[in-house]
């Protein structure tokens, strides 16, 4: 399915370069969960047809990176918008076992999918809704956003979702730095992350939004 030793290498890799620092048993859940990534999301057209054999960079470690936004400050409480299949939702999870973790998607397909996983990983720390991030009432110390918005959205969004102090992370790009960012609002603080080539298969870009 995919070399073991790569596939720790480079998970250990991502949340080393997140400073997250992963037990055997994260590492074996991870793992777990890319395996059903690919025999199951996969075929049952939950990550593109074409991914299976770069499951581990592409998308498992990626969502690893995006706890670039809370290094040494693992929140609370996080919602993951436009989880789909529960990436980065589930690996973050899986990396921080005291945070209570939504995963929130439209697609009733998609939130069956993730909700089976885990089912199959026994992971308790993490729910799945199905819905729209305009209709939700709670608010959360955490979001995240990895290609489920464009940048302008996903800011909007966070803003109504997030508790006074909370971060969101969005993801950008996976090829070139944004040839530019929106301004900050007042009362939020905007910050432009890179992870340098070497830590995933090619170099990566988040925004990291802080209201204050």
């Amino acid at each position: 399915m995919f070399p073991v030793k790569h596939a720790e290498s480079a998970l250990r890799r991502a949340a080393g370069w997140a400073g997250i620092e992963l037990s055997p048993d994260q590492l074996d859940l991870l793992t777990r969960y890319a395996e059903w990534l690919v025999v199951e999301a996969v075929p049952a057209g939950g990550v593109g047809p074409g991914e299976a054999a770069r499951i581990i960079d592409r998308h498992v470690a990626d969502s690893l990176v995006f706890g670039i936004g809370f290094v040494d400050n693992p929140p609370a409480t996080l919602i993951d918008v436009g989880s789909g299949v529960g990436l980065p939702g589930i690996p973050l999870a899986i990396a921080y076992p005291g945070t209570a973790v939504t995963l929130l998607d439209r697609s009733e397909r998609r939130t069956l999918l993730a909700g089976r996983a885990l089912r199959i990983l026994s992971l308790a720390n993490a729910v799945t809704v199905q819905g729209d991030v305009r209709d939700l009432t709670s608010t959360y110390a955490a979001a995240t956003f990895r290609a489920s918005l464009p940048i302008g959205d996903a800011l909007d969004a966070a803003r109504s979702t997030l508790d006074t102090g909370g971060t969101a992370v969005i993801g950008l790009s996976r090829s070139h730095p944004p040839a530019h960012t929106p301004p900050a609002e007042p009362g939020e603080t905007l910050q432009l992350l890179e992870t340098p080539e070497g830590i995933l298969d090619s170099p990566a870009w988040h925004l990291r939004m802080t209201r204050n």
